[in-house]
């Protein structure tokens, strides 16, 4: 099911990038057995850079974005590309904090102080790397000002995940940006409509009743409900957003051949091997005749 729209307000001034983000950030909180702080922060993460990979213009264009701070979380790293496939993993998912005192998840002391990176492959010769430093760890400060600082581009960035009963139950993430030529009265009624929009998550659980129309739609309506009839977005575009990961046992058959002649053997010597994927936590076994095989390939 469709789980992300793109939109344009009927003046042309911003575009949106919206997803309804509860069974993405659900289904990794999973693999990883996330704490609610550390579900929270990945998935926030998680919804971030898939928007981000559907703003991709190439079919192999993919990104990767990292968060790495001096807080008990380590590392947050995720990938997307432009067909809308995200995965990620958090370093220490288990680690949880006391509730700050607003009663929200501590997701900026679960993260610290640090940076964040944006690597683009766009098919290029090299990659594009943009990096700042984290403004708050909440994660959609740290994106606005990345879009700000490193692209240039007026953003506003939304994201929000609620945890009950030990798991995720809504999800959402938004990302407004600035167009060319903007009208100065569009942007002065969006900026009055997000100073008083009600959390992002609670609103995502709404949108999830039952009813006729799309949640993400709903959503969309949800969010710029009182803004003024000729500055309401349109959506132009049905998406979606999805936990995929591209692990496979040739893959780690590549990368046991990529440590090299010396240490594969070291490991073919004591017959058997085990390798874990940090995306999805899948485990590939390797017994003595098939590492002996992939000695005899190795350089």
């Amino acid at each position: 099911m469709n789980n992300t729209v793109i939109a344009v307000d009927k003046s042309g001034s911003y575009r949106v990038y919206l997803t309804l983000g509860t069974e993405l950030a659900s289904e990794a909180a999973m693999i990883h057995g996330c704490s609610h702080t550390a579900a929270a922060a990945l998935g926030r993460t998680l919804m971030a850079t898939g928007l981000m990979g559907l703003m991709l213009k190439g079919e192999r264009d993919r990104l990767t974005v990292q968060i790495k701070g001096d807080g008990p979380a380590r590392e947050i790293l995720v990938c997307a590309n432009s067909a809308g496939d995200v995965k990620g993993y958090i370093s220490e998912p288990s680690v949880e904090l006391p509730l700050k005192s607003n009663g929200k998840l501590d997701v900026g002391g679960l993260v610290g102080k640090g940076t964040l990176t944006v690597i683009k492959d766009l098919g290029l010769r090299e990659p594009y790397v943009g990096r700042i430093d984290l403004v708050s760890g909440e994660i959609a400060e740290d994106f606005t000002q990345y879009f700000m600082t490193s692209e240039q581009q007026p953003s506003s960035v939304a994201l929000g995940v609620r945890m009950e009963e030990g798991a995720v139950a809504s999800a959402a993430g938004m990302i407004i940006q600035v167009l060319p030529g903007a009208d100065d009265e569009a942007l002065s009624a969006l900026e009055d409509r997000l100073f008083f929009m009600d959390s992002l998550s609670l609103l995502a659980k709404d949108a999830m009743e039952p009813g006729p129309e799309l949640p993400v739609r709903k959503l969309l309506r949800l969010i710029f409900s009182g803004m003024p009839e000729q500055y309401m977005p349109e959506a132009l575009e049905e998406r979606e957003l999805r936990w995929h990961c591209d692990c496979s046992r040739e893959r780690m058959e590549r990368a046991l051949i990529s440590i090299g002649k010396k240490d594969l053997s070291e490991i073919a010597e004591d017959g058997h091997a085990e390798l874990t994927c940090h995306f999805c936590r899948s485990s590939y076994d390797f017994d003595r005749e098939e590492l002996e095989r992939l000695l005899r390939e190795a350089k």
